[in-house]
């Protein structure tokens, strides 16, 4: 989903590395999303844990509907905030933001339970 670009000189040296204006934090941002969606996997999960709980949360569908929404919005927000950081970091022109902007920011939520 998203790339870290580093760029040497000849000697081997670090030049340049794409973006960083917001300390690579979008990366968290997918982090929570992808932890969202191992809540959403162990969901229904009935073995019980180490200390002897349920590993499930047994969340009815609406409950999960929403942390796909959420998980689904985190993950969009990720790519906003990339798009954002290589604009401002002068890694991507006005012209390629727009055009990167259509292309990788996932379009918003649509509901599944309607």
């Amino acid at each position: 989903m998203f790339c870290l670009l580093k760029i040497y000189d000849n000697t081997n040296k670090l030049t340049k590395m794409s973006g960083g204006h917001f300390q690579y934090q979008q990366y968290r941002i997918e982090d929570i999303a992808v932890e969202i969606d191992e809540m959403i996997e162990s969901n229904d999960d009935e073995t019980l844990d180490q200390y002897g709980g349920r590993r499930g949360n047994g969340y009815p569908p609406e409950v999960i509907e929403k942390f796909r929404e959420a998980a689904h919005t985190l993950r969009q927000a990720a790519e906003m905030a990339q798009r954002v950081d290589w604009l401002v970091s002068g890694d991507d022109g006005e012209d390629s933001f727009m055009r990167r902007w259509g292309k990788e920011v996932r379009p918003s939520w649509q509901n599944t339970l309607l």
